[in-house]
């Protein structure tokens, strides 16, 4: 497990499905997602049996956050499309539990899941892609260290209506000065 002050990451079991489920299906949660139609249970539960076969680096790893004296989920996150040559990797996070959004579990999970990609996976760069409509992830993404980069104007077709997408990463060099300021 990775562990973070508030927050720790550990491996996608298969009692993480129903929850998984129910955020997929939840407008709130997927306006700033690459999800456009309903998924059924099967379809979550086909996810989780292909999963097993991504490298161990692009696993999805679920979230948690410290309750009581236990742990309790609130979303997942992954880096995906690693590039190992030129060490870089983009990444995806979605925090489903709506009920502790605004309250900076976002922020830390980000940079703990940088933190393991920088010095665990020895990678250079991280990449996000952020839609336009959905500034309080830009935010999140800006405290965690990463830099906006570029926009793909009206690349995204949701709800009726079309979105910018705007391109932000971090570098390892970035990371390391940030770390060092503290």
């Amino acid at each position: 497990m990775i562990y973070g002050k508030r927050v720790r990451l550990r491996g996608v079991e298969k009692a993480d499905v129903p929850k998984f489920y129910e955020w997929i299906n939840d407008p709130d949660v997927t306006d700033g997602l690459a999800v456009y139609l309903p998924f059924s249970m099967q379809d979550e539960e086909k996810w989780l049996e292909s999963i097993g076969s991504r490298e161990q680096a692009e696993k999805p790893l679920a979230i948690e956050m410290r309750e009581g004296r236990g742990w309790r989920l609130i979303g997942n996150c992954s880096f995906f499309h690693i590039e190992w040559t030129n060490r870089a990797a983009e990444f995806g996070i979605m925090i489903g539990d709506k009920s502790i959004w605004n309250k900076g579990y976002g922020t830390e999970t980000v940079e703990l899941i940088l933190q393991h990609g920088f010095d665990t996976l020895n990678l250079n760069r991280v990449f996000l892609r952020v839609y336009s409509s959905n500034p309080r992830a830009r935010r999140a993404y800006e405290k965690a260290g990463f830099v906006f980069e570029g926009t793909m104007r009206e690349a995204v077709y949701k709800r009726g209506k079309y979105a910018d997408v705007h391109f932000m990463s971090v570098l390892r060099s970035e990371w390391d000065a940030r770390r060092e300021s503290r």
